[in-house]
């Protein structure tokens, strides 16, 4: 596995990950400015969410909690997460 630069994962990142791994609804637009809507306002499941943490944790080698894919946690809050996983590990 290659390995990431830390602070290398944005919300095009999560945003690609969200629609490669769990799809999204189209009357959500992603595109737009989600960082701080929760991921149950946009319409993702806890299990959505893990899915899409689990690509996160496969495509840039770092573990995440369970607590921090929970559906009142925003966008922001999981690039956040992320992102100090990735620094924590480099």
């Amino acid at each position: 596995m290659a390995t990431v630069p830390a602070g290398s994962f944005d919300d095009e990142d999560l945003k690609r990950i969200l629609r490669e791994g769990a799809g999204s609804d189209e009357s959500i637009d992603l595109d737009g400015d989600i960082l701080d809507i929760s991921f149950d306002e946009l319409g993702y499941d806890s299990l959505a969410l893990l899915e899409t943490g689990g690509r996160i944790e496969r495509e840039y080698g770092i573990r995440l909690d369970d607590d921090a894919l929970s559906g009142e946690h925003t966008p922001r809050a999981l690039v956040e997460l992320v992102r100090g996983r990735l620094a924590s590990a480099g």
